[in-house]
């Protein structure tokens, strides 16, 4: 299993970030979005739908409320979940997990999924080193 570091000094980073790694995903990748509040967890996601769809104006509220927010791509069905909310793994059943497998995941607070953690996954954990620079750890997908 591949792992990196990698100092990301401002939203245009991660968003540079972010396209990198909308460029290698296929149906069936999931990403584990991991961090404390205000790492960047959504900032990322949306800087990756945005370059996964092409539409740099695109539209990505935080699915904290909803959980899950899908979208449509050149790549297929993403999906993008906040389990920030989900008291624990019995209730991914009701968001259909398995099928959402199928397609591309993006998921914050991936420490809710606990069992139903999946194998081969790309681990994001992004942590605050000031108020606009993160450090993303990468663990998984060799480059």
């Amino acid at each position: 299993m591949a792992e990196s570091e990698i100092t990301l000094h401002d939203l245009d980073a991660t968003a540079g970030l972010a396209a990198v790694l909308a460029g290698k995903v296929r149906p069936g990748a999931v990403v584990l979005l991991e961090g404390p509040l205000g790492a960047g967890k959504t900032a990322f996601a949306r800087a990756f739908l945005r370059a996964l769809t092409g539409d740099p104006g695109l539209d990505v509220p935080s699915p904290t409320f909803t959980l899950v927010q899908s979208y449509d791509t050149p790549r297929g069905p993403v999906h993008h979940l906040d389990l920030w909310r989900l008291p624990g793994p019995q209730g991914l059943d009701e968001l259909g997990w398995d099928e959402l497998l199928r397609d591309i995941v993006l998921v914050e607070w991936p420490d809710r999924l606990g069992p139903y953690l999946p194998q081969g996954a790309l681990g994001l954990r992004l942590s605050i080193l000031d108020a606009q620079t993160r450090r993303a750890g990468l663990i998984g997908w060799t480059a």
